[in-house]
């Protein structure tokens, strides 16, 4: 069983290697998959571009031009077509559009369906932004908070034990009736 395994692994990789390293396949896709006839070289300079701008509607990311898929290889035929008939770019758009939906094109118009896609790299760009400043902000602030050497921290605590300590003084004074400052109750 290992046997079979591992002389499917070798296969694949020979296999990989042999259409890596083949001058065919390693062509520019444009020349590759471009067998169509044009009259002028306007309307190949336009099958390039829509072949690049068009998705394939079968692959994740790929574009006509990049597709060896069957439906790919259709669009580029139907493109081919239009383009011939002398459709205006925009019709062509719509043409594909109105087929494939939002999908065929990498850059989808702007409307309702399509606002969030457009949008929220935006919106999640400005809350991180806004985020980032609170961040800094509340950094600066903790940075300002002073830090006292130990020997302003004796004296501080010195100081707190002084008044704590006076404060103790002036209560028990007070319990027992003796105002502990008889002349600043005088008003002398």
């Amino acid at each position: 069983m290992s046997r079979f395994i591992f002389s499917t692994v070798v296969a694949v990789f020979m296999l990989t290697v042999g259409l890596v390293s083949n001058p065919v396949v390693a062509q520019d896709s444009a020349s590759a998959i471009m067998p169509f006839e044009f009259e002028t070289e306007s309307e190949r300079q336009r099958y390039q571009y829509f072949s690049k701008i068009l998705r394939c509607p079968m692959c994740q990311n790929q574009n006509l031009n990049g597709s060896n898929a069957g439906i790919a290889t259709d669009l580029r035929r139907e493109l081919h077509r239009l383009i011939s008939e002398d459709y205006s770019d925009q019709e062509i758009i719509d043409f594909m559009q109105s087929r494939y939906g939002n999908f065929i094109l990498y850059e989808p118009p702007i409307n309702k369906s399509t606002s969030v896609l457009w949008f929220a790299p935006i919106v999640f760009l400005l809350v991180g932004v806004a985020v980032l400043i609170v961040l800094v902000r509340r950094q600066r602030v903790n940075d300002d908070v002073a830090v006292l050497s130990d020997q302003e921290l004796a004296a501080a605590r010195a100081r707190l034990q002084s008044l704590q300590a006076q404060d103790a003084k002036d209560s028990k004074e007070t319990s027992a009736g003796i105002p502990s400052n008889s002349k600043a109750l005088s008003g002398k």
